[in-house]
């Protein structure tokens, strides 16, 4: 039997919840905590007592809390859907108890908006002496993009040398400005510098000044924009032989304006100012007045793609693929009643906690998702709503 804990309740743990809710055989029993209780317990009612056994209020920011929680429903594994600020609490939660833990996004600072794997691979060792596992980034991107990568490394490639992944959400939610994920952790990403990997070195650039207009599969041309994302620090440790690695994400010139008027006015700032005899984060007032990404699935329409293109040698020859995956917004709603973004990364959190569970990926220590046989994750994929396609390319679609 298996017992699972998902901590959090936002979009991306509803559309875990519900995918885990149906596949008895890998999820006996599921326990649902967050802060806001009364989101698990509307989750609960969704899918049924039968299969969401019980909800709790925890803090995920004390690990104590954590602790004391998984030791009362004894879980084989916590899904950690919270916010990537919480991380680190409960992995020592996970230590401390000998329990698995799986994650969509690596940790970062609250007071620093930077990301990046070294905190969460500092517990290598102390996860490996207690014999437990730690999954990191198992959603999209990160998560389905490193697992694209490993499955050309090995069914397409003898050397990888160049890569590039892409983000395109083509969709229209009809609001004047909203973000598909969480809006802080969103805004604290993009407005960051940009960072890429080339000739063993990082290079930086300024926010969002880096531009290709590139054609994405029945979707179109969009502008696509260099940014830094965490699977390019996992991916170039792993496979030594890339010469250059980055990551790109699409904004519609709408969204960049809106973006620009709120940065100018410090509304995206992380730093606490006075108001009104209290102290108050900008970027967290401005959160809380946003739309939630939650909310976004009815009359979302469009959909998104999310791929790599990886140039290599094959049999002494350069080739180039793209492996991607089209999302309908309208039908992850009518299946389970999000938006594409959140379903892009709750299935994958659903797919790499079964892997573990049933042993499939099952080794101690803290891994990311390239660091495993990509074959059962990718059949999974196609079984379970995002099925995936290999193009093989006359040449990269990237300005030299």
């Amino acid at each position: 039997m298996s017992r699972v804990l998902i901590i959090g309740a936002g979009g991306v743990a509803a559309v875990t919840v519900k995918k885990c809710a149906r596949l008895p055989e890998h999820f006996d029993e599921i326990y649902l905590a967050s802060r806001t209780v009364s989101k698990c317990e509307a989750l609960q009612q969704e899918v049924g007592a039968d299969r969401v056994k019980g909800v709790f209020a925890v803090d995920a920011d004390d690990a104590q809390q954590v602790e004391a929680l998984i030791r009362k429903v004894e879980p084989d594994l916590v899904i950690n859907l919270a916010l990537p600020y919480q991380d680190l609490p409960i992995m020592d939660a996970c230590l401390a108890t000998g329990v698995d833990y799986l994650d969509t996004a690596n940790y970062e600072p609250k007071d620093e908006a930077k990301f990046e794997y070294s905190w969460q691979w500092a517990y290598q060792d102390k996860f490996k002496e207690k014999g437990i596992m730690a999954l990191l980034g198992s959603g999209f991107d990160p998560g389905v993009t490193n697992v694209y990568t490993a499955y050309a490394a090995k069914h397409y490639f003898d050397e990888i040398h160049y890569l590039d992944i892409v983000d395109c959400n083509g969709g229209d939610h009809g609001q004047a400005f909203a973000t598909n994920f969480n809006p802080e952790i969103n805004i604290r990403e993009i407005t960051q510098r940009g960072r890429f990997w080339e000739d063993g070195q990082w290079k930086e650039t300024d926010p969002l000044s880096v531009r290709e207009d590139l054609d994405y599969q029945n979707i179109g041309v969009r502008a696509s924009y260099l940014m830094f994302h965490e699977e390019l620090e996992s991916l170039v440790k792993h496979f030594p032989t890339l010469k250059r690695a980055r990551f790109w994400m699409t904004f519609g010139e709408a969204y960049l304006n809106h973006l620009r008027v709120l940065e100018g006015i410090g509304m995206t700032s992380i730093e606490p100012i006075e108001f009104q005899g209290q102290k108050i984060v900008p970027l967290e007032f401005l959160k809380a007045v946003l739309p939630n990404p939650g909310s976004l699935a009815e009359g979302y329409t469009g959909m998104t793609c999310i791929g790599t293109y990886i140039t290599g040698i094959k049999d002494g020859k350069e080739k180039t693929i793209f492996i991607y995956n089209n999302c309908d917004h309208a039908v992850c709603n009518e299946e389970v009643g999000a938006q594409a973004v959140s379903y892009t990364t709750g299935v994958p959190a659903m797919i790499g906690a079964a892997l573990m569970l049933n042993g499939t990926w099952k080794k101690a220590g803290v891994w990311n998702m390239e660091q495993f046989d990509p074959d059962p994750f990718m059949e999974l994929l196609n079984q379970h709503g995002l099925p995936w396609q290999v193009i093989e390319c006359d040449n990269s679609p990237f300005s030299k």
